[in-house]
């Protein structure tokens, strides 16, 4: 058995300076680690618009190794720009995950367009980082994973792996959209992708996590770790509706697989729920499990979504 022995939170943006595109938010935290660093990149948003409406920008913050309460850097600008008009990145980057490869960095990274009957549409993007993760260049103007037959729309939350040579590409993809007191909602489920090359990707076309919760619970931030023997994954779930509390609010979930592909959820051994009080009471979510000088943390997000910032927690006892 093993549980995360929370740290607290380590990222505010409010605190941040200088930077009007990075006003609030540090969502979808993951990690490049360095000689002397890790870096965690995250998505932040400005304030909104005379129209109540928000863009969103990708950025970094390099933590001291040897002390992740120490910030040593933070991005002067956004890792990518937003997209021109009309193409699918034009109002946002949410969420980026990143590998390196051959010495170059890789991003996968979910770009959001606003749509008039649902309040926005999502698809996965690439782009490559010749200065070490510091900024980004797209590979293309449209996106590398995009709406197919059977996933029709939002396609979103990339986690990229590299197991046993091949890309793997855990992601989320839309199954309905519900409208609640007159609000459209989005429900969506765990899938994966595969790829000899990280560019051309083959659906495996299933969901990955069986819902728990309700029919429509929706599922994102697939999070896998290889560890003695098999693949543990950890992830965030809610329900479809009002779920911007604590009754309803996100949660991590986990499962195992001997594979990668047919898991089995057990949220029983997820081992981190939200507090009694402070930051993290009313929600966790969006987990993200790396290892560092012997030790595996998580970095996740609290209440509202992570409009506050990001917090660590430790690994006590093992993924078995």
């Amino acid at each position: 058995m093993f549980y995360w022995k929370k740290l607290g939170k380590v990222f505010v943006p409010q605190e941040i300076t200088g930077r009007p595109w990075l006003s609030e938010f540090a969502q979808a935290p993951a990690t490049l680690i360095m000689d002397d660093a890790v870096r965690i990149y995250f998505s932040c948003r400005p304030q909104a618009d005379a129209n109540g409406q928000y863009v969103s920008y990708s950025a970094w913050v390099d933590l001291d190794r040897t002390d992740l309460f120490k910030i040593k850097r933070v991005s002067e600008s956004p890792i990518l720009p937003l997209g021109k008009v009309g193409e699918f990145d034009e109002f946002g980057t949410y969420p980026v995950s990143v590998t390196r490869d051959k010495g170059l960095v890789r991003a996968y990274y979910a770009g959001w367009t606003r749509c008039e009957s649902v309040p926005f549409n999502v698809a996965i993007g690439v782009a490559l980082s010749r200065d070490g993760g510091c900024t980004f260049e797209k590979q293309g103007n449209g996106p590398v994973l995009g709406h197919t037959l059977d996933e029709p729309f939002v396609i979103s939350g990339p986690k990229i792996r590299r197991f046993n040579d091949q890309w793997q590409l855990f992601y989320i993809a839309g199954r309905k959209w519900k409208m609640v007191d007159g609000r459209a909602e989005p429900v969506y489920k765990i899938r994966l992708a595969t790829s000899p090359d990280g560019l051309v990707w083959h659906k495996h076309n299933q969901d990955l996590i069986p819902s728990r919760i309700e029919e429509d619970e929706a599922q994102a931030s697939p999070d896998v770790i290889y560890a003695n023997g098999k693949y543990h994954m950890f992830f965030c779930y809610r329900r479809s509706s009002h779920y911007r509390g604590k009754q309803n609010g996100y949660r991590i979930g986990y499962a195992s697989s001997a594979d990668s592909i047919t898991w089995t959820r057990d949220d029983t051994k997820a081992g981190i729920d939200v507090s009694e009080e402070g930051w993290d009471a009313e929600m966790v979510s969006y987990p993200h499990v790396f290892e560092l000088d012997g030790k595996t943390y998580m970095a996740y997000l609290g209440d509202q979504v992570g409009r506050y910032g990001f917090g660590l927690a430790e690994l006590n006892g093992r993924l078995e």
